[in-house]
Formats: C-alpha cells, sequence, structure tokens
C-alpha cells in the first residue's frame, strides 16, 4: 500500500499549501498515514457510500424544488459529502453536534428525518427536531455563532464530569472558512482553549465565503491558527471520506479522554453556490470547477470500492435506485407541505409573548390586509 503523499496548491497563485492526512487518493488508491489510520470493514466501506450517494441524491432534489419555487432558500452541500459523512460516522451517541446550516450530511448520518432542514427551508417551521433526542443542534443561520454556543455546552460537558475516560462526551462544532474571520469563532477558540473543553472544531473550507476565496481570508492556512490559541490542528482531505473519518475520530477521542480542543480544517471544494440566492461564475472560473470535479469525493471512494471487490455493479445499481427513492418520498412531501401562513412568523418568537411583537403583527397584519383591498 502507499503512503500517504504531499498536497500541492490547488490553484495557482494560491496559499503553499503544506501536507494533509489523506488516505483515498482521487484514483482510489488506499493511502496509509503514521498518526492518522483505521481498519474499515467491508460493511462500513459499504454503508460511507450508501450515505455519500444518498446526501448528494437528497441535495439535488432540494436544489430543484428551490428553483421550481417550494423552498425559500437551499444551502447545498454538493462536494462536501465525504467530509460530513466521515465526520458524522466518527460520532458516538452522546456526542453532541452544533451545526451551521449546510450539515445535511451529518444530520442524515445522525437519524433526523431529511424533511426537516426542508420544512425549516420552506418556512413551515422552525427546523422541528429535538436536540437532545439526536444530540444535534438546530441549524444556525448566523455565521459562526454555534461555535461560542458548542464551547459553552462543551464547558458543561466538562464541569459535569463527562470527561476524562473511555466512555466520556464531546462535542463537534461545525463551521467554514469564512467564518473562520468572525470574531465569534476566535473567542470560541479562546474559551474552549483556557478552559481545556472536549470539543472538535470542524472547519470545512470550501474555499469560498461566499464569493470571497480563501486567499482573501488569511496568509498561513487556516489550521495552523489553532497554535495561536494553545490547541492543535490538523489538515484532512476534506474529499476523501475516510480520512475525514479517521481524523475526526482520533480528534473526538481525545478531547472525551480530558485533552482538550482540536481544529480540523477538511480541504474541500463547494461545487455548486454557497446558496441558491448566489451566482459563482461570477467570481469564479470553470476550470476550476472542473479541476475539483477530478476529485469528485463519491467517484474516489466508488473506484477503491470496485478495485478492492466490496461493490460491484448490482450494489451500486441498488444504492442508486435506494437514494432516488428517497428523493422522490422527500418532494412528495414536500409538495404536500401546507403553504406557511405569513403570520406565523410571529408566533413562537418569546413563550408568553411580547408587546413589541404585537405591535409587529399588528402592522405587518395591515400591510397584508393592503394588498386584499387592492384586489377588491
Amino acid at each position: 500500500m502507499a503512503m500517504a503523499h504531499t498536497a500541492g496548491a490547488d490553484r495557482p497563485g494560491g496559499l503553499d499549501e503544506p501536507d494533509f492526512v489523506q488516505l483515498l487518493s482521487p484514483e482510489g488508491e488506499r493511502l496509509h498515514h503514521p498518526d492518522y489510520d483505521v481498519d474499515f470493514s467491508d460493511e462500513q466501506l459499504r454503508q460511507m457510500y450508501r450515505d455519500v450517494t444518498a446526501v448528494r441524491r437528497l441535495d439535488t432534489e432540494a436544489s430543484a424544488l428551490q428553483r421550481q419555487g417550494e423552498l425559500a432558500i437551499w444551502a447545498s452541500l454538493l462536494g462536501q459529502e465525504a467530509a460530513q459523512v466521515g465526520a458524522g460516522h466518527a460520532l458516538r451517541p452522546r456526542d453532541m453536534v452544533f451545526p451551521t446550516y449546510r450539515e445535511h450530511a451529518v444530520l442524515y448520518c445522525r437519524g433526523i428525518d431529511p424533511i426537516k432542514p426542508l420544512s425549516l427551508f420552506r418556512g413551515a417551521d422552525q427546523g422541528g427536531w429535538d436536540p437532545d433526542e439526536h444530540r444535534f443542534n438546530m441549524y444556525t443561520i448566523v455565521i459562526g455563532a454555534q461555535t461560542l454556543h458548542a464551547t459553552g455546552y462543551a464547558m458543561g460537558i466538562a464541569k459535569d464530569g463527562k470527561v476524562g475516560n473511555g466512555d466520556g462526551e464531546a462535542v463537534l462544532a461545525f463551521f467554514g472558512d469564512g467564518a473562520s474571520s468572525q470574531g465569534d469563532v476566535n473567542e470560541a477558540f479562546v474559551w474552549a482553549s483556557v478552559f481545556h473543553a472536549p470539543i472538535v472544531f470542524f472547519c470545512q473550507n470550501n474555499q469560498y465565503a461566499i464569493s470571497a476565496p480563501i486567499e482573501r481570508q488569511t496568509r498561513v492556512p487556516l489550521y495552523r491558527r489553532s497554535a495561536g490559541f494553545g490547541f492543535p490542528g490538523v489538515r484532512v482531505d476534506g474529499n476523501d471520506v475516510l480520512a475525514s473519518y479517521a481524523v475526526t475520530k482520533t480528534a473526538l477521542d481525545q478531547a472525551r479522554l480530558g485533552q482538550g480542543p482540536t481544529l480540523i480544517e477538511a480541504y474541500t471544494y463547494r461545487m455548486g453556490a454557497h446558496t441558491s440566492s448566489d451566482d459563482p461564475t461570477r467570481y469564479r472560473i470553470a476550470s476550476e470547477v472542473e479541476s475539483w470535479q477530478a476529485k469528485d469525493p463519491i467517484l474516489r471512494l466508488r473506484r477503491y470500492l470496485t478495485a478492492e471487490g466490496i461493490g460491484d455493479d448490482a450494489f451500486f445499481a441498488e444504492v442508486e435506485a435506494q437514494a432516488t427513492r428517497e428523493a422522490m418520498q422527500l418532494r412528495e412531501r414536500v409538495l404536500a407541505m401546507p403553504d406557511p401562513e405569513p403570520l406565523s412568523i410571529f408566533d413562537h418568537v418569546y413563550p408568553d409573548g411580547s408587546p413589541l411583537v404585537d405591535a409587529e403583527r399588528d402592522q405587518y397584519a395591515r400591510y397584508l390586509a393592503g394588498f386584499a383591498e387592492e384586489v377588491a
């Protein structure tokens, strides 16, 4: 078997890219790393393939539903499936996840009904899953805010004595490369470091903070930032589901044992738009996208499974068929959702109501009534 190799710069004129942890090359060759390696069973590998395939198909369907007017907005994960599925599989049942608004694959791996984020982006509800039941917090729209929530939760775990042994708990907090420039994220790093919190910060560096490329955000690779706060950082090939699993598992294990925080930079690429409101052709060129398509996370895993005889044509066909069935069921359920009443946005702001919210509701009701008068 080959050893993990150096990854060079992926964009001309970009940052000097150091090595990253890679266990599966873009060609599907199995590599090994001295610090991060795992023996995967055949069924583990097949399940990871099922998951990355399913979440891509569900994501594609959600994007189509948005374009057809059934969702108000959608944040696609296209290209980031391996980073999320690998991290999702590394979690233990009692670990807690704090997502952004793009962690659809982690949500899927936690066993949450994939309709939940779609009902949120349709405006039918506020998400609807129980964070404690699934150990997966609600989606966070405010960029980087979830890292502070996660750090506080992790500090609570430590105060409760739930770290220091193999049965301990840990927290996994997701954010993007753009969020790394936010004050909230840097404050979370300070608190997590000083209080030795059992947390893993998982940065999906998809190369763009909406339209700002990574070289406009930092002069050093993102994973190195953790050193200034006093805890380790590691970069992983985010298009490699095996490496993403291995690195996240190691970091979570260290957190549970009381060794404090770790920053993971998953070096990946956002194949699509930042959200359905974005036009990426305005700030990146087609050849760049094509170069990353050659590193497709699903294709490389399929190549490996094929080469090792772990998956055959019948297996891949059934996985595709099952993913399509799930996507069609998702579509039917979205189309069956009731249209949200405009005034319902005010219903659950405060548990006991608020004079200010009541006034805003009345003002908006008068505004809506104005349209009825025009029609009459």
